[in-house]
């Protein structure tokens, strides 16, 4: 059930989305000093573009100081447009029944969007395995 959703996800926006993510990760690494926010990018670019069966986690150890204020600064600069735009695309997606799982991983992306310094992505059976890293 995993595989067809994704594949689904795949061609109703998961591609598109992931692409943008991808791109705005080679922007950032372009600018040397924004490199840690593309690193982000990229790992939200591979959940993009396959969500069902992972999730998000925080990393292992903590995130400390330097997440905590590159990711206000993310924030600010990026993270509410993406979230508004995740949440925009979920109440479209939700409009018909076959798009509802499909708004449900939409609204999964909004918390890593805000929020991607110290955090990882896993598979949905082992939530926990990137504690024990």
């Amino acid at each position: 059930m995993k595989t067809l959703l994704n594949i689904i996800w795949l061609l109703f926006g998961g591609l598109w989305l992931a692409l943008g993510y991808f791109l705005a990760g080679i922007i950032c690494c372009v600018l040397i000093v924004t490199i840690p926010w593309g690193l982000a990018s990229f790992r939200i670019a591979s959940y993009a573009l396959w969500p069902f069966g992972r999730t998000v986690v925080d990393r292992p150890g903590g995130t400390g100081m330097f997440s905590l204020l590159g990711n206000v600064i993310w924030l600010l600069v990026a993270g509410i447009w993406i979230a508004i735009g995740h949440l925009v695309t979920a109440f479209a997606m939700a409009a018909t029944i076959i798009g509802i799982p499909l708004a449900i991983a939409n609204l999964k992306l909004i918390p890593v969007s805000l929020m991607p310094l110290g955090k990882q992505i896993v598979p949905t059976d082992r939530p926990f395995a990137g504690r024990y890293r």
